[in-house]
């Protein structure tokens, strides 16, 4: 929960992969986070234009229509939920990038680019069940454009970039196929998930399951406060984290955490850092602790341990 809540608050941690066995509540964790989710800004138009475009490229930064509503005083976004959006197992790398419209094809005899999965989940989180048994090309494709923040489709003489500032979440069962080193990597923050051992949790989370199965709607009601509480923490987390700095003297430890580890990859400490700084916001603080970190350091560094490159140099 701690992993998620990092990652929603902060999307430059930059996602997280949850790996356990089947039945071990992976799916439903991040679910359950549709109820925490706080208000964004989402464009209106098909093609993803924002204002802050005609601040950065001027009025050929946004399509036409786009222009003329800003021309005219009107707004080009509007203010909505983040989302939870589910990638299906058998999405094609068209339907995750994007292509030729085949409806506009067909209904007005003439070509346009279409979004796709990845577009839509511009500013809204993208969830991807059993991500190693995702093709490659497709995975390599989502990890690019979530680290980029934004992607290009060109089809023939036609290119179109879409923004893809999402939160990135995938789950896999390990007894189904390992994920390829270098994905991992990519993942932020990395949770090995087990089940609970305690008989009397175990009791209560087959109550609370069958609970939910008879009523879901009571279930959610009597937890409407708390749900509630929850998310306004989390969206005041969210406005204190671009206050939130780390010392010196803290990154130097944690730096000096991953020589001793051996870690080559730079995303170690890119992603310990931000990890501690969303902790700190989440705790109402604006420092991040050397206790911060360690809390977070198994998350950030374990699948990043590696002995193999050294017997290259």
């Amino acid at each position: 929960k701690i992993a998620l809540l990092l990652a929603l608050i902060n999307r430059q941690v930059g996602g997280v992969l949850l790996v356990g066995a089947r039945g071990t509540a992976k799916t439903t964790a991040v679910r359950g986070l549709v109820g925490l989710m706080p208000m964004v800004e989402h464009s209106t138009c098909e093609y993803g234009c924002e204002a802050e475009d005609v601040y950065l490229f001027g009025m050929g930064g946004v399509c036409k229509t786009c222009a003329t509503k800003l021309g005219m005083g009107d707004p080009i976004t509007t203010s909505e939920q983040m989302r939870l959006v589910e990638l299906p197992l058998n999405a094609r790398l068209e339907d995750v990038v994007g292509g030729i419209s085949e409806r506009v094809a067909l209904e007005q005899q003439k070509v346009m680019l279409e979004r796709g999965i990845l577009a839509q989940a511009d500013q809204n989180l993208l969830y991807i069940d059993e991500v190693n048994l995702l093709n490659s090309t497709i995975i390599d494709a989502i990890l690019d454009a979530a680290a980029q923040g934004q992607y290009t489709v060109r089809r023939g003489p036609m290119s179109t970039t879409y923004r893809s500032r999402l939160t990135l979440v995938g789950s896999m069962n390990p007894e189904e196929g390992l994920l390829r080193p270098q994905i991992q990597d990519r993942f932020g923050l990395r949770v090995l998930v087990r089940g609970v051992t305690d008989i009397k949790e175990r009791m209560d989370i087959d109550r609370r399951a069958v609970a939910y199965k008879n009523k879901p709607y009571k279930f959610v009601s009597d937890r409407e406060a708390e749900t509630e509480a929850a998310m306004a923490e989390e969206i005041e987390a969210r406005k204190r984290l671009p206050k939130v700095q780390l010392t010196v003297a803290v990154e130097e430890k944690a730096l000096s955490w991953i020589q001793r580890l051996k870690i080559d990859s730079h995303r170690a400490e890119m992603t310990l850092f931000e990890a501690g700084r969303a902790l700190a916001a989440a705790d109402g603080r604006l420092d991040v602790t050397e206790e911060d970190l360690r809390t977070v350091a198994p998350l950030a560094l374990r699948q990043r341990q590696t002995d193999i490159a050294s017997g290259f140099f």
